[in-house]
């Protein structure tokens, strides 16, 4: 399972994930995230509450980069020690700007 909450302050938006961002749960976060974010300039995911994340829920993050780029800037923070390791062995450490 996975909740979202966002929050919206005019061009930025933040993004709160906790629970699982899985092969289920991408969809549901793909479709929010391509929903909101025309004409935003700032993104911020904050995993502190994320528990697990597989390809489907990296793919996802990479697509909202992929955007942002574009448009502004995106940050990853609070990520957990189990997510970062993810993130280090997929090479998004490298992709991704993690606080």
């Amino acid at each position: 399972m996975l909740n979202i909450e966002k929050k919206i302050d005019g061009n930025a938006m933040e993004v709160a994930l906790s629970g699982r961002l899985d092969t289920t749960t991408a969809p549901q976060l793909e479709e929010v995230v391509k929903a909101e974010l025309t004409g935003k300039d700032s993104l911020v995911f904050d995993l502190a509450q994320l528990e697990y994340i597989s390809s489907a829920g990296l793919r996802v993050l990479l697509s909202a980069q992929k955007i942002m780029n574009n448009q502004g800037s995106m940050v990853v923070k609070n990520v957990s020690e189990e997510v970062n390791e993810i993130f280090e062995v997929t090479g998004f450490a490298d992709i991704l700007t993690i606080e």
